[in-house]
């Protein structure tokens, strides 16, 4: 067996020195050259004949780690077990990060499954496609971020190998159709890890924040990009922020899920995150607007949480009746600050009663007064700001905000984009796992997926 490896290794130590000679003579006209190039231009030389070299001792590697697959004459059927005879020896070509390569690959065919069978796919892992999942990784990273024809130009100024616009959006779409929430979303074991990093000694509970609110995706119908598909419209992204705060008030992060859907379907995959959350274990706190959908679903999964209406979108309310009531004017700003300060105090009662006694100004002032009367009676048991702030509770949804602009605003809201819902969730999915640090376990999954599908 020893004197196997050795064999291995001289062969291989062979094929890498002629490789190596080859590509040397590429270099030939640049060292030979009377001018000496920069640093910049040797390194953009060796960047374009790098996969002579690193493509072809590739080659070899594969082809000498493969021979008990590439002489295979026989191998069971992976449906139903049977022997089966090598068929056919078929060649694939495959453009990996270090250049192109080309297997021959023995076939096995079941008369029983009608179906047919490559091992040597299989133990390699090989993509159906001819990028291999090396690079499909690096189109992924460059689609999610930039438009596809903008992540083409860059993929091939990166790394030389030129894919279509179009073949980034399939990949994406391919791979982020496979990516469900159960594994987008950290799992109960790096949730509880990410939480013990900013537990403390004493008897304080680390502050865990669930954040909600909707953003807005502009999607199209269905149907070919040529002709007349009627209007595109704004369609409610959905989505959830949790996080915790540490000593520091700094965020550390846990999980982010974003998608055009409706509250029911949000209040599932909410209740999905919160049975992987030991909620004993952290002082919880609920936060967002005024948005019914998102309290309902809050409060179900997590009931024993304090509650926690965003301060900015409340003051916001308190300002528009100001305006509709005084004006511009001084005593406006007097008025708004004062009712603003009741409400920070935990003084809900005044402030309500105070709106109560006012004479509207006009028509638009009554309506907005009784919109905020019915507001604060609604959320009363979600204010009390300074309470809030002196158990160290956020007031401000600020966490959720960031979250909205950095995973869906970024990528979908670009001018002239418009998305199909299954392609802008398909997007929201893979940003997501970006965010929450689950690419690697979201990209591994679907490799193991389609390994499985072994028959073709």
């Amino acid at each position: 067996m020893t004197q196997d490896k050795d064999q291995l290794i001289e062969a291989f130590r062979t094929a890498a020195h002629r490789q190596l000679d080859q590509w040397v003579d590429l270099q030939t006209e640049m060292l030979t050259s009377q001018k000496m190039p920069t640093l910049r231009q040797i390194s953009d030389q060796f960047t374009q004949t790098r996969s002579i070299l690193l493509g072809g001792c590739l080659q070899e590697m594969t082809f000498q780690l493969s021979a008990c697959y590439r002489a295979q004459e026989t191998a069971p059927c992976p449906c139903c077990g049977n022997l089966l005879k090598r068929h056919s020896i078929n060649a694939k070509t495959l453009q990996t990060m270090q250049g192109s390569i080309t297997l021959e690959r023995p076939y096995f065919y079941c008369h029983r499954c009608k179906s047919g069978y490559y091992p040597l796919d299989h133990a390699l892992e090989l993509a159906d496609e001819a990028y291999q999942y090396d690079l499909q990784e690096k189109m992924l990273c460059l689609g999610i971020e930039s438009p596809y024809s903008t992540s083409a130009d860059l993929f091939k100024k990166l790394t030389g190998i030129a894919p279509s616009g179009h073949c980034l959006h399939e990949t994406l779409n391919r791979i982020g159709t496979l990516a469900p929430i159960e594994e987008v979303i950290p799992s109960e074991i790096e949730i509880v890890r990410r939480i013990e990093s900013v537990s403390t000694a004493g008897d304080d509970l680390p502050v865990l924040v669930i954040a909600s609110d909707g953003a807005h995706a502009p999607t199209r119908p269905t149907g070919g990009r040529s002709g007349r598909r009627g209007p595109g419209k704004w369609r409610e992204v959905k989505g959830f922020r949790i996080y915790l705060l540490d000593g520091d008030e700094r965020i550390v992060h846990i999980a982010s899920w974003h998608q055009i859907q409706d509250a029911a379907q949000f209040t599932k995959d909410l209740e999905l995150v919160a049975a992987r959350i030991p909620q004993d274990r952290v002082n919880i706190a609920l936060l967002g607007d005024g948005a019914e959908w998102l309290w309902n679903a809050m409060v179900r999964c997590f009931p024993k949480a304090r509650q926690v209406l965003d301060y900015y979108h409340c003051s916001e309310h308190v300002h528009k009746v100001a305006k509709l009531q005084y004006g511009d004017s001084l005593t406006g700003q007097q008025w708004a600050e004062a009712t603003i300060t009741r409400l920070f105090m935990d003084q809900t009662g005044s402030a309500i009663g105070g709106l109560k006694r006012m004479q509207p100004s006009g028509g638009e002032a009554d309506k907005e007064i009784r919109k905020l009367i019915n507001y604060l009676t609604t959320h009363k048991h979600r204010l009390a700001y300074q309470e809030c702030r002196d158990t160290g509770l956020p007031i401000g949804s600020g966490g959720i905000e960031s979250a909205n602009k950095h995973i869906c605003h970024v990528r979908l809201k670009r001018s002239g984009a418009w998305w199909l819902e299954e392609n802008g969730n398909t997007m929201l999915r893979l940003r997501c796992a970006m965010y929450n640090d689950t690419f690697d376990t979201v990209l591994n999954s679907y490799i193991s997926k389609k390994c499985l599908k072994t028959v073709v």
